[in-house]
């Protein structure tokens, strides 16, 4: 220090100071080579292997701050400048699959107003994603003029010059409902960021949960969850545009295009069922049931969100409505046969001229005769025409009053019969039993256990 101070007041200038160098300089040009071969992303933990090899002899520390410091120079070379997006009303809806918990979520954003669409199922295939864009369509009230997607395998049929070729189902569908399909690029999220986010927005608020509550829901419900969810989302303000996506839509809907006055067949050919004799169809060897005025016909079998709906092909009206049940069970709707299932009933019909005879003593002859039967009594048919010549002998009010005892008794035989005409009117009748008698019954008095023990019996003894 002394030195210092000497030469500065002598005058003399500072000596230069040396550059000494870094413990990393050989293998800084190594760093730079990784990380920009890895575009950035290598970490130091991985690269101080090499280094060590290379003979890099410096701390850890060090070498954290080397990296940290050649990837900012990389990123600051190689960033991707991008615009904010400017969307215009009724111009375009941007959707995307999301998966979790082997839950597949929907989503659709109409990027001006930010109105979302979230659904579920159970699949991603062409038919769903169709008919997910279908039911947006029509919730949404029209068509926007683009549809902005990924590059879903189920929607394109292939990839020329970084062209995406659509699928014919898919050429079709946005022919019927007038819209222009268009992608966005190849492993290039952020220009679809709106959708991207609309889809971690479901799966954190709406999916979880939904998971917390039931850890397996059924599709129906899991719909019926989202839905209540989408009301919610799109009746509150946005934080984006500072307004109620619900508000915006109702300005943005007379920008939309119309829907097409028919609606269009989605997926495989429809399953076409002929009715048969009981009124209904089969599908999935299970019986379903439809009107009896449709005996004969044939309807269309839709199996949809584990139901099977069962369309007229004339009207076009749906005329049953049923959950699928397993392969030979049977499920039946009474309205279809104008009243409830009759209890199976085996009606008493006279064909011999005793038969005839006895029987028209009315309802209770029917009765001892089916009582009878089933008791087993074999020598019913040939006890009838001594039955009805009782009925002569005592008149028809007796004959009455003890075939009602015959049958209160369970008692079938002809000599049966004749034993209760014989007794008369002076024979007791059973009656159901009454209510319990309640009566004040004198209490005793008591003693407890304890005092017949021996402790206390030799206090009383002496």
């Amino acid at each position: 220090m002394r030195r210092v101070i000497e030469r500065a007041e002598a005058g003399e200038v500072r000596p230069a100071r040396k550059d000494r160098g870094r413990n990393y300089d050989a293998v800084s040009s190594l760093v730079v080579d990784r990380v920009d071969r890895s575009g950035g992303r290598v970490s130091a933990k991985r690269l101080l292997p090499v280094a060590r090899t290379a003979g890099y002899q410096g701390s850890d520390r060090n070498f954290r701050r080397l990296v940290a410091e050649t990837k900012a120079v990389w990123r600051r070379d190689h960033h991707r400048g991008r615009r904010p997006a400017v969307w215009s009303p009724g111009e375009h809806l941007v959707i995307d699959w999301g998966v979790q918990a082997g839950l597949h979520v929907f989503c659709a954003v109409l990027a001006w107003s930010r109105w979302r669409f979230v659904r579920f199922a159970t699949d991603e295939t062409a038919t769903t994603t169709l008919g997910m864009l279908a039911e947006c369509f029509t919730v949404l009230g029209g068509v926007p003029k683009v549809v902005l997607a990924d590059r879903m395998g189920c929607l394109k049929g292939g990839v020329v010059a970084n062209k995406v070729v659509p699928a014919p189902d898919y050429v079709r569908f946005a022919t019927h409902y007038r819209f222009r399909p268009d992608w966005c690029e190849a492993a290039d999220p952020e220009s679809k960021g709106i959708v991207e986010h609309l889809v971690g927005y479901a799966k954190s608020d709406l999916v979880v949960p939904l998971l917390l509550e039931d850890t397996s829901p059924s599709l129906a419900s899991a719909n019926d969850a989202a839905r209540a969810w989408c009301a919610e989302v799109n009746a509150v303000v946005h934080a984006e545009i500072v307004a109620v996506p619900a508000e915006r839509l109702d300005a943005e809907r007379d920008l939309l295009s119309p829907l097409p006055s028919l609606g269009l067949r989605i997926g495989p050919a429809p399953v076409l069922r002929t009715v048969d004799r009981l009124a209904c169809v089969r599908f999935g060897s299970a019986r379903y049931s439809v009107p009896m005025i449709l005996i004969g016909g044939k309807v269309e079998v839709i199996n949809t969100d584990a139901r099977i709906t069962v369309v007229d092909t004339g009207t076009g009206e749906v005329v049953a409505d049923h959950p699928v049940v397993a392969p030979g069970e049977t499920s039946i709707l009474d309205e279809h046969y104008g009243s409830t299932r009759p209890v199976p009933r085996r009606a008493v019909r006279p064909r011999t001229p005793a038969e005839k005879a006895f029987c028209a003593l009315g309802p209770v002859a029917e009765a001892f005769i089916a009582g009878a039967a089933a008791a087993g009594h074999t020598r019913l048919g040939p006890e009838l025409v001594e039955l009805s010549a009782l009925e002569a002998a005592h008149g028809r009010d007796a004959m009455l009053a003890s075939l009602d005892r015959a049958i209160a008794f369970k008692c079938w035989r002809a000599e049966d019969v004749r034993s209760i005409l014989a007794a008369g009117t002076g024979v007791a009748h059973p009656r159901q039993p009454g209510a319990a008698l309640d009566l004040a019954w004198p209490v005793a008095p008591t003693r407890a256990l304890s005092a017949y023990s021996l402790a206390s019996i030799s206090q009383v003894m002496p």
